[in-house]
């Protein structure tokens, strides 16, 4: 969106230029309520001013050229000159809030642009005024995301004052979602924001709207994925943080600890060769980008929240915590011990990692059970109960959704069990292994997830025989196995606990 677009689009004449200012208005033949109606013209659209005659302005729209009447009380006159740039700015100030009026306000804007001295559009008030017209933008998107619960008549409203938007070169991007359309604003007035001499709340604002996570393009491949998020990782870059409200550094946090878990998720997918994981022990560049997304969350100050950041608060939490593992060692000496029970991952099929149960008389040609996935399995997950009848392992279908594969010793035989986070389609979640409960008969689950509108978040003890539910709380203290057998490792590692 350049500043000419939105020049060019308030022309100035001989009279002057009226901006609308209400929803709808009637053109009409003739300066009376009872004339025919011409036209009808929306919130923001801007018309040449040709005379006036009683309360009706004699007016020309060259958008649909065409002539009429339109009532005085209805508009805002301006002649774009320099000596109206700061009541202007006033108007604009006052209408920042006021729901409903995004496009009166991006027409405010353009008209500030058109009619202050350059060095005035360049300096703070014109930094000001490109926010602003970001915000606008912003709102208008939001609102146009929801349009399915409007009135037949809020929805015509609102789809001729994207139109209006569009005539000032404001872009939209939409995109089809499960439960409906995502209308996402370009960015351009936040990204010449960021170019500008901005304050840190200014900075902060453009930053955390280029990076908002539901207007990213869905169908994106992983490379691009990654490339974009690393794009969204340095314009948070931009923000300094120590000027900010508690409140707004925490959103910033937030946004960078998801922004960081996405891309060690992705640096671990690279980690296709479980050859090369043995030999290291860790990923090295996932768990950097891993221990950066746990600081980030740990930076948010918890008690500084507004109740509208707390649903992002937990997502922030289940995604972080569902990636951590990238950066949590291998223990080399228990996985190469092939005299006991052990867990070794082998290649299948590409891009398949195929997980054997073995022990000294079963080896990978004759496992005592086995499983192939294309997730991602986190070998440094596995752990084993003492009566050596149960074993666990973390594995990662998907960015932000863990699960738990649980291995456990039958008459028959040992059998495979894989635990979800939930039982709703996979979007935000995880479960995992918290501790063993001494006799071979329970161990203890941690379970966190988002989906289909519900939020959970529990403690669990698991009876191993049938892998039900036996106790829960919300709060890991009020059960007794929790307090005594919790696994010293995930207590302290686990956000789960916060």
């Amino acid at each position: 969106m350049a500043i000419t677009t939105l020049a060019s689009l308030a022309t100035a004449t001989a009279l002057s230029s009226a901006i609308i200012t209400q929803n709808p208005v009637a053109l009409r033949s003739a300066p009376r309520d009872s004339a025919n109606q011409q036209a009808t013209l929306w919130q923001g659209e801007v018309v040449e001013v040709r005379g006036t005659r009683m309360d009706y302005l004699q007016v020309y729209d060259y958008k649909r050229e065409r002539a009429g009447y339109i009532r005085a009380d209805q508009v805002r006159m301006t002649k774009f000159e320099s000596a109206e740039a700061p009541e202007l700015l006033s108007v604009i100030r006052y209408v920042h809030d006021v729901s409903g009026a995004e496009t009166l306000g991006i027409a405010l804007a353009a008209a500030y642009i058109k009619a202050a001295p350059a060095d005035e559009v360049n300096g703070s008030h014109g930094t000001e005024v490109l926010e602003s017209i970001g915000y606008f933008a912003d709102k208008l998107a939001r609102r146009a995301s929801s349009a399915a619960t409007l009135s037949k008549s809020a929805a015509t409203t609102l789809s001729a004052q994207l139109d209006v938007a569009a005539q000032y070169g404001i872009k939209f991007k939409s995109y089809e979602l499960a439960n409906g359309v995502q209308i996402c604003y370009d960015g351009e007035a936040y990204r010449q924001v960021l170019a500008m001499k901005a304050t840190s709340l200014q900075i902060a604002n453009a930053a955390l709207s280029l990076t908002k996570p539901e207007c990213m393009d869905p169908s994106l491949q992983p490379i691009a994925r990654t490339q974009t998020d690393m794009w969204r990782l340095d314009v948070l870059a931009h923000v300094n943080t120590t000027d900010l409200p508690v409140f707004l550094k925490n959103r910033v946090e937030m946004r960078r600890a998801m922004i960081l878990s996405n891309l060690a998720y992705a640096r671990s997918r690279l980690q296709t060769a479980p050859e090369a994981l043995k030999l290291s022990g860790i990923n090295t560049a996932a768990a950097a980008l891993a221990q950066q997304s746990i600081r980030a969350f740990a930076s948010v100050n918890k008690n500084e929240l507004p109740d509208d950041d707390l649903p992002l608060y937990n997502d922030t939490a289940i995604l972080v915590n569902a990636n951590r593992l990238a950066a949590q060692p291998l223990s080399v000496a228990d996985k190469h011990d092939h005299n006991t029970l052990a867990l070794l991952t082998s290649g299948g099929q590409p891009g398949e990692t195929c997980v054997s149960l073995t022990d000294g008389q079963h080896d990978l040609k004759t496992p005592l059970a086995a499983k192939c996935t294309y997730g991602l399995v986190w070998e440094n997950s596995v752990s084993i109960n003492r009566e050596r009848n149960a074993l666990v392992v973390a594995v990662q279908p998907m960015q932000g959704w863990r699960e738990m594969w649980v291995f456990r010793k039958e008459n028959h035989g040992w059998v495979l069990s894989v635990l979800p986070p939930a039982a709703t389609s996979p979007l935000l979640g995880y479960i995992e292994f918290a501790g063993w409960v001494p006799g071979g008969k329970q161990m203890l689950v941690a379970r966190e997830s988002r989906g289909e509108g519900k939020y959970k978040h529990n403690f669990e003890v698991v009876n191993l025989d049938a892998l039900n539910i036996e106790r829960q709380a919300s709060d890991p203290t009020i059960l007794g196995p929790f307090q005594r057998w919790q696994d010293p490792v995930w207590k302290n590692t686990t956000l789960s606990v916060r």
